[in-house]
């Protein structure tokens, strides 16, 4: 099995690329499957039904979330029926959505962290097994943990070795490059990216949020744009064991 994890989605620029490189991508790596992080597809904030569709359409599998994933109320009856569609398994019951979601025999799991992140989510450690009950037998297991530190993402990650076969972390929109495979067979990414403008601030306007951090004023930070950057993981995991047998990077500026 192939799969490829593609890091948060920044907006229009982030859209623009990823609809028009899955494709070709799915062809050059010979992809079984294609999982996003959606939640900053919408103007950098939250994500909409017309463009989870979009994404489907292009050739993606399953699409995961994070803090931002509710910032646009009029997706919420959406996320409920729409299961490829993730918000974090561990935020409190009641909430919209699904936290987990299966295509084919991949499960992606999606958790969000505590550390710098607010108090409010579920424990993840304590939250993880609970998800791993729900996988179906036999099935390979991603799970894309959105979080800040990269201490809890590494500590997570251990905590799951052997368990899983591909974690990877989201939500800096830096890049990372420490992807190995851990001894238990898991393979591990602190953080995937992002897809998004090139010349920015995390996918942000970089001129906006230099005024905001020189001015300390509240200011607007709208989504950049420009040339993009898509960055990603192509995993490779045995279809018989589940363990990965491979990690690689997948970076690529499209014009």
């Amino acid at each position: 099995m192939r799969a490829l994890f593609l890091g948060d989605i920044v907006g229009s620029c982030g859209r623009r690329a990823v609809t028009s490189l899955v494709p070709d991508l799915r062809a050059e790596f010979a992809l079984d499957y294609v999982v996003v992080n959606g939640e900053n597809s919408a103007g950098g904030r939250g994500i909409t039904s017309a463009i989870a569709e979009d994404l489907f359409g292009c050739g993606v599998d399953i699409i995961s979330g994070g803090n931002h994933t509710f910032q646009v109320r009029d997706v919420y009856p959406y996320l409920d029926d729409e299961p490829r569609v993730l918000r974090p398994f561990n935020y409190p019951p009641g909430a919209p959505g699904h936290g987990i979601a299966t295509s084919g025999d991949l499960t992606v799991v999606n958790l969000i962290g505590r550390v710098f992140m607010g108090s409010d989510y579920d424990d993840p450690f304590r939250a993880a097994p609970e998800a791993l009950r729900q996988v179906p037998e036999g099935n390979a297991v991603l799970i894309d943990f959105h979080a800040e530190a990269t201490s809890e993402k590494q500590a997570l990650a251990w905590y799951l070795d052997g368990r899983i076969s591909a974690f990877v972390g989201t939500h800096t929109h830096v890049p990372t490059a420490d992807a190995r495979i851990l001894p238990g067979g898991t393979a591990y990414c602190t953080d995937a990216g992002m897809c998004g403008a090139r010349d920015s601030v995390i996918g942000d306007d970089r001129h906006a949020v230099v005024s905001r951090f020189l001015t300390q004023m509240p200011t607007r930070l709208p989504a950049a744009e420009g040339t993009a950057v898509v960055n990603g993981l192509c995993i490779e995991i045995d279809d018989q064991t589940r363990r990965a047998i491979s990690i690689e990077r997948v970076d690529r500026i499209v014009d």
